[in-house]
C-alpha cells in the first residue's frame, strides 16, 4: 500500500470511528499524501457505509480544511450507465459468488437489490478519480472499525478480488480496529480475514 492509499485508508477507519480530532489528524495527513480528487472520493463513498450526515460532515470538514472546490460532476458521467457499469463492478467484488449475492439479496428485497447495483456499485464505486482496489480497502476499514460482520466478509474477499494484495487488506483492517467497537469483534474480524485469506482462490474476474 502506498502513502497516499494508506491515509485515505486511515481517513476512512477516522470517519467511521466519530472521534472529531482523529477525523481532523487523519484528513490533514490526507491532503499531504493524496491527491484531492482521491481524498473526495474516499468521503463520498462513505456514505454508502456510514450514511450522509458522517459523507456531509466529512465533507464539509475537507472544503474547511483545503478550500478546495467540488471535482467536477464529469467523474459520474451519464445515470444511464450505472446499471451496466455497476453490475461490472459487483462481479469483480463477489467474483464467483455473484449470482449469489443477487439471488440472496432479492429474497430479501428486490429495491435492495438494485439499488445496490445501480446506486452503490454504479453510481458511487465505480467512479473515476479513485481506483477500485483503493475504495476496496477503505471499505475494509470502514467495516471493521463498525463490526458489520457479513459486509466485511464480502469486502475482505473483494479487495482481493480487485487485486489488493494481502498484506494492504491486512493493514486496512487493523487500521478500522483501532477504533472498532470491542476486542472481541477485533478477535472476530481477524480470525475471519484469516480463513478468507487461506481460502482465497483467484477467480476469473480478478484483476
Amino acid at each position: 500500500m502506498d502513502d497516499a492509499a494508506r491515509s485515505l485508508v486511515r481517513l476512512s477507519a477516522a470517519l467511521a470511528g466519530g472521534d472529531r480530532e482523529l477525523r481532523s489528524a487523519a484528513m490533514q495527513a490526507a491532503a499531504a499524501q493524496a491527491e484531492p480528487v482521491q481524498v473526495e472520493e474516499s468521503l463520498l463513498q462513505s456514505y454508502l457505509f456510514l450514511g450522509f450526515p458522517a459523507a456531509l460532515t466529512a465533507l464539509a470538514e475537507w472544503r474547511e480544511l483545503t478550500g478546495h472546490a467540488p471535482e467536477p460532476q464529469s467523474l459520474n458521467d451519464d445515470p444511464g450507465q450505472w446499471l451496466s457499469r455497476g453490475t461490472a463492478v459487483c462481479r469483480i467484488i463477489y467474483g464467483r459468488a455473484y449470482e449469489k449475492l443477487r439471488d440472496s439479496v432479492r429474497r430479501v428485497h428486490p429495491a435492495l437489490d438494485d439499488w445496490m447495483v445501480r446506486e452503490g456499485y454504479g453510481k458511487v464505486l465505480s467512479r473515476g478519480g479513485l481506483d477500485l482496489g483503493t475504495r476496496e480497502l477503505c471499505i475494509v476499514a470502514i467495516l471493521s472499525a463498525t463490526g458489520w460482520e457479513p459486509q466485511l466478509h464480502s469486502h475482505l474477499r473483494g479487495a482481493l478480488h480487485a487485486g489488493c494484495d494481502p498484506d494492504s487488506v491486512t493493514e486496512a483492517l487493523e487500521a478500522g480496529l483501532e477504533v472498532g467497537p470491542s476486542p472481541g469483534w477485533s478477535n472476530e474480524a481477524r480470525s475471519l480475514w484469516s480463513r478468507v485469506r487461506n481460502r482465497h482462490e483467484p477467480d476469473v474476474e480478478d484483476r
